[in-house]
């Protein structure tokens, strides 16, 4: 199976098009393509779903949020080239109203200690991932009892792993805003996982960290 990047370059080749903007435009009078923009975000959307509220309901939510998007895509930015923070934020807004299904699956992965474990298939990283997400495990309650904002941009950094700048546009704030709420989150977190007993030493991700999707331990997951 050719690599998303091999099909998303064969998926320009074809059509011409060569960017998020690009097919959303082109849509706008053909709409057969934004076709296009589902088969180059929906995987990463349905993953991010399915780490908020469970497999069943992130079904739902990726079909609504492509047909939302499809709706309102004479509104895209188009000074925008990626359309990806744009449908997490479709997608976010949708699970806004779940918060009861959230709150379900967040105290599963309370429970769990392991989950969302990817596409690792062995050796030491399967070790560091499973060591992360045990530790998110136990950090979940603090997670659910953020305000709906707070984890709203932290999940959207943490699970859709999306840049500071991506973060604000899915939002529609400023990168302002979205620094001073992960500031105050991760005060929250290291708090609790103190509490927790988690005293592995860890790196917190920054942005330029973030640009080479680096990061070790609970901390780094978030």
């Amino acid at each position: 199976m050719l690599p998303d990047r091999e099909l998303n370059r064969r998926d320009r080749e074809s059509t011409g098009v060569s960017t998020d903007r690009d097919i959303i435009a082109e849509s706008l009078t053909d709409p057969a393509v934004f076709g296009l923009l589902f088969q180059r975000h929906s995987g990463p959307v349905s993953r991010y779903a399915v780490k908020r509220l469970g497999v069943d309901e992130a079904q739902d939510i990726v079909s609504e949020t492509f047909a939302t998007a499809f709706r309102q895509r004479a509104r895209f930015d188009r000074s925008r080239e990626d359309a990806g923070p744009w449908l997490f934020g479709i997608a976010t807004n949708l699970i806004r109203k779940q918060r009861g299904v959230e709150a379900r699956a967040l105290r599963a992965l309370e429970v769990s200690r392991a989950a969302f474990i990817g596409d690792v298939d062995s050796g030491p990283a399967l070790v560091d991932r499973l060591d992360a997400e045990r530790e998110l495990g136990a950090l979940a309650s603090t997670i659910r009892d953020l305000t709906a904002r707070d984890r709203d941009t932290l999940l959207l950094y943490a699970w859709a792993d999306l840049d500071y700048k991506g973060v604000a546009q899915a939002l529609g704030v400023p990168i302002g805003t979205v620094r001073s709420r992960l500031n105050r989150v991760r005060r929250k977190l290291t708090a609790a996982a103190a509490e927790a007993g988690i005293h592995k030493q860890t790196t917190t991700k920054t942005e330029g960290a973030r640009d080479g999707r680096v990061g070790e331990g609970a901390q780094s997951a978030l």
